[in-house]
């Protein structure tokens, strides 16, 4: 499902956007308008937001959007889904092996001590959600410094460039099923079209690319009471991730750039398959581009929560896979919401009239019933 603008009045459209770009320009004096390097490297997080929701991993375009649609984020998420729908596709990746991620974060609630190490990185976790008023006039030369000495103080060299995996050593000590085998060609939603029941594949490609809030929302309500998902995070890791295209002469895999992802397994409820069998724990996935934990929480909680749905038969909405698919986009979504400021005037108008003859066969039964006459 999906809308867009109608036609209208020309004069009126063109105004009302003459509008919108005055109100976009407003307040910027010469120099201060915003760049899309400053809103790519200094609002990241609202970048990647709109690379995981748009669908496309192009930063700058991100950050164009994001200007373009005055920090509206499923405007902006929009706009860069339209972008990638013009554009042709020339090569598909093999699947990635997230384990030879260059990792900036990297933790697990589940053990202390995990091979490698936990490494912290870039968070708010660990601060005080306090107002930093001194942000208000922060001068270029306090903001470089800043970046100058961290910068110094971590020298590259003694960071490892991958890590292994948590997950792989819990399968070890026989506390995770093995890695399932190879699921064929992955679900394309861009060019298929969802009719349920859907592979896992397409549930994990939906979500990767749904509104945060929505995931957060469902996620949420399975774990206060609405579902029994209540996971421990095995591995959270935040890196740029290679990506990998075949040559075009001799077909091998050549490492073409990397994209900013962020990964997320959760461990859950325990389980056994078959009858007799060892019981071991169950695995939630998720995963989306940019720096966005929230998002692949959620998605990896919903992701156990469907698992468990499509084996047994939903209990609660965050386990019915066509519930959870056609109500997280967050472009349809804002969509469907947004097209009832379009004009309605003949359907109105239909139901105008449907209710006033409703009425006059109401007052008429009324007038019936004091007169003591039959109907």
């Amino acid at each position: 499902m999906g809308y867009v603008a109608i036609r209208g009045g020309g004069t009126a459209i063109k105004g009302s956007l003459e509008a919108l770009e005055a109100l976009r320009a407003a307040e910027a004096d010469e120099g201060t308008a915003l760049s899309l390097n400053t809103i790519e490297h200094q609002l990241r997080l609202l970048t990647s937001r709109i690379l995981s929701e748009g669908g496309l991993y192009h930063p700058p375009l991100a950050a164009l959007a994001i200007k373009q649609m005055q920090g509206d984020t499923l405007e902006a998420a929009f706009a860069l889904r339209a972008y990638r729908s013009t554009k042709p596709r020339l090569l598909t990746t093999p699947v990635q092996e997230t384990e030879g991620m260059r990792v900036i974060r990297r933790i697990s609630s589940a053990f202390k001590d995990i091979p490698g190490g936990q490494m912290l990185g870039p968070t708010t976790d660990y601060a005080l959600r306090l107002m930093r008023l001194e942000l208000a006039d922060e001068s270029p030369e306090v903001f470089r410094g800043i970046a100058a000495r961290f910068l110094a103080d971590t020298p590259s060299e003694a960071l490892p460039q991958t890590f292994p995996k948590v997950v792989e050593a819990l399968r070890r000590d026989g506390l995770l099923p093995a890695s399932p085998p190879g699921q064929g060609e992955p679900f394309d939603i861009t060019r298929e079209p969802l009719v349920f029941p859907i592979p896992r594949s397409a549930v994990l490609a939906s979500m990767a690319r749904a509104e945060t809030g929505s995931l957060l929302a469902l996620a949420y309500s399975n774990m206060r009471g609405y579902g029994d998902v209540h996971p421990t995070i095995a591995e959270l890791r935040v890196g740029y991730l290679p990506v990998l295209l075949p040559h075009p002469v001799t077909g091998e895999p050549v490492e073409a750039g990397e994209v900013l992802m962020t990964e997320c397994e959760v461990v859950a409820m325990y389980e056994s398959d078959e009858a007799g069998a060892v019981p071991v724990f169950t695995l939630g996935y998720g995963a989306c581009f940019g720096h966005n934990e929230t998002k692949a929480i959620s998605m990896a909680v919903l992701d156990r929560a469907l698992q468990k749905g499509m084996k047994d038969g939903p209990s609660n909405p965050s386990e019915d896979p066509e519930f959870v698919v056609l109500h997280v986009d967050g472009v349809d979504s804002m969509g469907f919401a947004n097209h009832y400021k379009m004009p309605h005037y003949v359907t109105f108008q239909s139901d105008m009239d449907r209710l006033r003859t409703t009425q006059i066969k109401a007052e008429q039964k009324k007038s019936a019933q004091k007169k003591g006459q039959p109907e």
